[in-house]
């Protein structure tokens, strides 16, 4: 297959429309082509007049580990030209940025996920270059995480950096789908283009991620497909006091802590709902992480496996994984203090608990720690909301089969 930056590369049909055009383009460290060669090189050397780079989270370069941790302005060494960071002391790009292009070319590998902020970010590049009469094309690249969509859509006035609009945690699409979803949904009027895939299959072989492909890292803890299918579980963590293992060698694919005991807790998941544990298998372990929560210390942990022969795309559901886990811990222990506090300011909000940020509303919260609360009550809350986000981008979906 091929994917979006390839096709543009290798037909001089589709670059034409740049020729005589200052050409600005949003990257990150999983910005290559199919030999690995990354786009800024690849598109200076084909010809491209290329005038600008933009970084979102994490920083062109991918160099900043932690979340939430700010990249400055710089100019790229070898080629000197302006590198602008939209995850510094701005989110949206300035005019004077905008002034410095007349295309945007995206090339973001993205995780599928409403909370992977890069989501977030191809919005408000729309929206800017609408209001300066730029154009934005997006070089589309595979969801690793497929078609299926899971979780409940994000409230009305929780939209925050973290959830651009009311699409459900799992959304199902790729990167350039969503931009027309956003053109549509927030009645943006923007010169916008995909350059779409060819041969991209999101439910053959790979279930959304070729076999042909090297994996890349998009952000620094975000090491490998497995973690990709678990990630729009495991984000959820973030919210928690709980280690989602950053800090180890196998971030937001697991989670624990080190006065929980999660051989006790893989057993209260499978007798609470055994049903939503299809198509993974959970192992407990043992982890200290180096840096970020429970540093240094020996945590019990729940290592999600959504690889191997227990993998079925179709039936994993990482967001009800996660949220049984927290379901089975507030069981097993009813005054274990799940959830970060106000105190800790997710994604620069102010006065609102995390996990309430990262759900796109409270609902997950309530049901987890209402004992009387079972796993059909949370299904009778995200089921509707799911089916009601497969009808709203059916006709968005640019890939089939």
């Amino acid at each position: 297959m091929t994917f979006g930056i390839d096709r543009l590369l290798a037909d001089p049909a589709l670059r034409k429309p740049l020729e005589g055009r200052r050409v600005a383009l949003l990257a990150h460290p999983a910005s290559v082509t199919a030999d690995l060669t990354h786009s800024i090189d690849a598109l200076v050397a084909a010809g491209v007049n290329v005038t600008a780079v933009f970084g979102p989270q994490h920083g062109v370069r991918g160099d900043l580990q932690d979340n939430m941790m700010e990249s400055p302005d710089f100019t790229d060494p070898a080629y000197g030209m302006p590198v602008f960071s939209l995850y510094g002391e701005v989110r949206r790009p300035t005019g004077q940025a905008m002034h410095t292009f007349d295309v945007m070319l995206v090339d973001l590998q993205d995780l599928g996920c409403r909370i992977y902020t890069y989501v977030t970010t191809l919005l408000y590049i729309l929206e800017a270059a609408a209001a300066h009469g730029k154009a934005v094309w997006v070089l589309d690249r595979p969801n690793p995480a497929g078609r299926p969509v899971e979780g409940m859509l994000l409230r009305a006035g929780w939209e925050s950096f973290v959830g651009a609009g009311p699409m459900a945690m799992r959304h199902g699409l790729t990167l350039g789908e969503m931009g027309h979803w956003f053109l549509r949904h927030f009645g943006v009027d923007v010169d916008y283009r995909v350059i779409a895939m060819e041969g991209w299959q999101p439910d053959g072989p790979g279930f959304g991620w070729p076999a042909d492909r090297a994996w890349i890292n998009p952000s620094p803890n975000a090491p490998n497909v497995n973690m990709a299918r678990a990630y729009a579980g495991t984000v959820m963590v973030e919210g928690a006091t709980l280690s989602e293992g950053r800090g180890t060698t196998r971030p937001l694919e697991l989670f624990g802590a080190p006065d929980i005991d999660a051989r006790a807790v893989i057993a209260e998941m499978h007798r609470l709902a055994p049903e939503w544990l299809t198509g993974c298998k959970l192992r407990d372990i043992w982890f200290e992480p180096t840096f970020h929560k429970h540093k240094g210390q020996l945590n019990s942990g729940i290592h999600i496996h959504a690889d191997g022969p227990w993998y079925d795309h179709a039936t994993f559901r990482p967001w009800r994984v996660q949220a049984l886990g927290f379901k089975a811990i507030r069981a097993l222990y009813p005054d274990y203090p799940i959830w970060r506090g106000k105190d800790f300011k997710y994604e620069y909000t102010d006065d609102v608990l995390a996990i309430d940020v990262i759900n796109g509303g409270s609902d997950l919260r309530l049901w987890v720690d209402d004992a009387a609360a079972a796993p059909g009550d949370l299904d009778a809350l995200a089921l509707p909301d799911e089916a009601a986000w497969r009808e709203e981008i059916a006709d968005l979906l640019i890939y089939q089969g």
